[in-house]
């Protein structure tokens, strides 16, 4: 091979992950704080690359008629206690894989979300995560194209959408 083929190699081993970044993804921590649209609250937010979709922390969550539509009823709790009851378009059910346990199906919704300076509506599953450390896990779908997220950093982006 000729040295012009090595040095075409070796630029694109260098510049092709420097592009992937992107001048509009923002790297940020593996915990971020979370605006949830429509009720502005604040939500801790565990990215996590491994999940396809976004959860939420909701409990009482039930379906009722709208107008023909079937809508979502559900209140979400941050970690101050506040609680704010949400009412959603049911978009349909998902089966979630867990490592532990058979799959499990649940409601999902679409809720506006704000992490850093990116905002966007994307689908999110209602699922009871009190026994878990952080109410929002924040899916590859809504991390595409908008957020890279550093294992070794938490809490380095202030949510601070204008699109909310």
């Amino acid at each position: 091979m000729n040295i012009g083929i090595h040095l075409l190699i070796c630029a694109m081993l260098i510049l092709v992950p420097v592009g992937l970044l992107g001048q509009d993804k923002q790297s940020v921590g593996w915990i971020e704080k979370a605006i949830i649209v429509p009720s502005n609250m604040v939500l801790d937010a565990k990215l996590d690359t491994g999940a396809d979709t976004s959860s939420i922390n909701a409990v009482d969550i039930n379906k009722f008629d709208r107008d023909g539509e079937t809508w979502v009823r559900f209140t979400v709790v941050d970690k101050t206690g506040k609680k704010v009851t949400l009412e959603r378009k049911l978009l349909g059910v998902a089966e979630i894989k867990r490592h532990q346990g058979p799959p499990q199906k649940r409601l999902v919704v679409s809720l506006g979300i704000c992490i850093g300076g990116h905002y966007a509506e994307t689908d999110v599953n209602l699922v009871d995560r009190n026994r878990f450390k952080y109410p929002l896990l924040i899916g590859r779908r809504f991390m595409a194209g908008r957020l890279v997220p550093d294992p070794s950093v938490e809490y380095s982006a202030e949510p601070s959408c204008k699109e909310q």
